[in-house]
């Protein structure tokens, strides 16, 4: 496997030739950059934040849930305004039939720009309910 940043020129030419030399029958797949690790770090940090100080019907919930609720709120949303997230969830009956099951979305997957709208949104969702974030503090 190899993996091109189109981020200059000379990128975009290694490609190129590196395309032009690909033996039969390789596929070449162009997609947009996934989330960074920086945005990951606080879309974590924003979540415990949540967590911590936010109640859902009568109790805290753990970073991993409070994730998962925030998640589908803000893919609901994305929906709601005509920009649906590139791979968005569905809800089936258990195998049992006794439970519904979430499937989908994972944060991991998200590309840099739904994970800049989901920390925006994240940002807007703790400001209407008094979050105080714990920002890092910045170094000298």
């Amino acid at each position: 496997m190899k993996v091109f940043h189109l981020v200059h020129e000379r990128a975009r030419a290694g490609c190129a030739a590196f395309a032009a030399a690909a033996p039969d029958g390789w596929r070449v797949v162009f997609s947009e950059p996934k989330r960074r690790d920086i945005q990951n770090d606080k879309m974590h940090a924003m979540v415990g934040d949540i967590a911590e100080q936010i109640e859902h019907i009568g109790r805290f919930w753990d970073a991993d849930d409070m994730k998962r609720l925030l998640v589908d709120e803000f893919a609901e949303e994305m929906r709601l305004a005509g920009t649906p997230l590139h791979h968005d969830s569905r809800v089936t009956p258990s195998l049992d039939g006794k439970r519904i099951v979430q499937l989908g979305i994972q944060t991991r997957e998200f590309y840099v720009k739904e994970a800049s709208d989901f920390i925006e949104w994240l940002y807007a969702f703790g400001a209407n309910r008094g979050v105080k974030w714990s920002e890092p503090k910045a170094k000298d």
